[in-house]
């Protein structure tokens, strides 16, 4: 498919000297105001060079594209080229592209199969995977298909939080209020009544904190019986937590988390005595950065326990040196801020180049409506409660509606899980948020269900066109697409043409809103050309035209929902 803004560039250099093609490229603009034109370009960095005012140069430059074929108009406005593109020019290679393209349409191969690694969701062992880990969870998901799509040779990590003092914790209470049968019926709750009840008990029985970090220790010596419950711990957690990556449609390629990294200590810290980093403070060691204006990172405990920090040098030296990756990507909440600009502080000072290539992508928080979660004293919302009360609430609609679908279950589950992840990804990634059923079960608006709503239409209209839909997509080059003269269609087409380009956006960004509010207007507009204009004509060639604009934007949001991990319905 012609890359128009590059095409433009072409034609513009061989009016104009002193810029080259790539200096053009940059300068031309997308007018905000489509009676401006498609495309822009401005001419006042052209008259210290031809020595005349912007506007005579700009209308000297329309004078000469004038016979071009790539243009239906192009005017000369105060100091600003404005082109028009020819629609039926324009709207045949589109449809073409994305014919030619399918579900592959909007990728690209910048990634050059280098090494991404994507490191997101990592719940804890032995507590519940509530609404607040949705967000690394489908946040991550996202950018792991978007870079995955750019060419991106992306592998996926499940960095468990399997290790710590909690463990500590949950091994004092299990063997002092709780039993295994308790544990195998309902883990994640179990445990996290066991944890809850830790913590009211430790604040009257301080010694109780001791006890868990004397365990804990015990369990990083690799004690069997400490060993044994934390296994049976983790083996139980993963049971309830893959039921729900399995609801997402989630798979990861490693869940190496935090106690596989247990072995690859000693190295670390060897590495920051080596470098003379380390430092005594109190009994405990730690790295001064200080002169960097923040606070100092403790690496070992008193006891000589392990902490996060020294994990997380320990796992990004084991990816660098077994993945050599590209880039290193966490997912993680915007109040780890600071532990990851120590830890990648430390790499840095420890003279290893790809400190650089580790890239915290932060996001907002999720807190309750009566307050902040706190899993401590068990105030938590269960994602898999979500999710289901979602799938069903979507079915009382579908059957109240009497919509037709090929099977409810399947598109009820598809609607309304769909419906979580969307809410989730249409804002900014940065931003707060107040989890609230009613926003999470309302289906109007600039929502998920509207959009997949809108790909079953487009799939109705492409079913309903029967032999002329064959006949398009078998030909889309031979349309003839001067019947795509409507303003609605034009609109449409442009906005399946950017799609490429918003998710180049959504990548160099690290931002799936980006994709979310592009197909969110492309629905938008599909739906103005449906109401706008009759699409199954009684002419066929108008029909075929119109079918193939029809496909285009089915396919293109049906690729963007894709990115965001939702599924398209044929039927809704």
């Amino acid at each position: 498919m012609i890359n128009f803004k590059e095409k433009i560039a072409e034609v513009l250099a061989e009016a104009l000297e002193g810029l080259t093609r790539e200096e053009i490229k940059d300068m031309l603009e997308i007018p905000a105001d489509s009676k401006m034109g498609d495309y822009a370009f401005p001419c006042f960095k052209l008259a210290k060079v031809m020595r005349k005012a912007p506007p005579m140069i700009a209308q000297g430059i329309a004078e000469k594209l004038q016979d071009s074929e790539l243009f239906a108009k192009v005017e000369s406005v105060n100091a600003y080229v404005n082109m028009f593109l020819s629609r039926d020019v324009f709207v045949r290679e589109l449809v073409s592209g994305v014919a030619a393209d399918q579900d592959r349409y909007g990728s690209s191969d910048v990634g050059q199969n280098r090494k991404v690694i994507v490191e997101f969701s990592s719940p804890n062992i032995a507590k519940p995977f509530h609404i607040g880990h949705i967000r690394s969870t489908v946040i991550g998901n996202s950018i792991y298909k978007i870079y995955d799509f750019l060419g991106y040779d992306t592998v996926r990590i499940n960095h468990l939080g399997d290790y710590g003092t909690q463990f500590g914790k949950m091994i004092v209470a299990y063997r002092k209020w709780g039993n295994e049968a308790d544990v195998t019926n309902e883990p994640i709750k179990t445990l996290l009544g066991y944890y809850v009840k830790f913590h009211e008990e430790a604040e009257n029985d301080p010694s109780l904190e001791n006890e868990a970090r004397d365990v804990f220790t015990k369990l990083e010596n690799g004690e069997a019986e400490e060993t044994r419950l934390w296994q049976w711990f983790r083996d139980e957690s993963l049971k309830e937590f893959n039921r729900v990556y399995q609801m997402l449609g989630i798979e990861f390629d490693s869940y190496a988390g935090e106690s596989f990294y247990s072995d690859k200590m000693d190295r670390v810290i060897g590495m920051l005595k080596d470098a003379s980093l380390l430092k005594e403070s109190e009994g405990a060691q730690i790295v001064d950065l200080e002169e960097y204006n923040m606070s100092p990172a403790l690496i070992t405990k008193k006891d000589g326990s392990s902490l996060y920090i020294t994990r997380d040098i320990a796992a990004a030296v084991y990816r660098k040196e077994n993945y050599d990756f590209y880039k290193n990507l966490y997912i993680v909440a915007s109040q780890q801020n600071l532990h990851f600009q120590q830890w990648i502080k430390i790499i840095e000072l420890l003279g290893l180049d790809w400190a650089k290539d580790c890239v915290h992508i932060p996001f907002g928080l999720v807190s309750l409506e009566e307050g902040t979660m706190s899993t401590r004293h068990g105030r938590v919302v269960f994602l898999e409660e979500v999710l289901n009360r979602a799938v069903n609430q979507t079915k009382e609609i579908i059957l109240e509606k009497n919509v037709n679908t090929d099977n409810l279950d399947i598109t009820a589950k598809q609607v309304g899980i769909g419906a979580v992840i969307f809410q989730e990804l249409s804002n900014n990634r940065i931003k707060d948020y107040v989890f609230s059923w009613d926003k999470v079960l309302n289906f109007e608006g600039e929502t998920g269900p509207y959009v997949q709503y809108t790909h079953a239409r487009a799939a109705s209209l492409l079913r309903n066109g029967g032999e002329s839909t064959t006949k398009a997509l078998a030909a889309p080059d031979k349309a003839n697409m001067s019947y795509i003269s409507g303003d609605s269609a034009y609109e449409l087409a442009k906005l399946v043409y950017r799609f490429p380009n918003a998710v180049l956006d959504a990548g160099e960004k690290y931002e799936p809103s980006v994709v979310t509010r592009h197909i969110v207007n492309i629905a938008q507009s599909f739906n103005k050309f449906y109401h706008d204009e009759h699409i199954l004509v009684e002419n066929e060639e108008e029909k075929q035209a119109k079918l193939l604009l029809v496909y285009a934007a089915k396919q293109t949001i049906q690729n963007g929902l894709k990115l965001l991990g939702m599924e398209a319905p044929e039927r809704m």
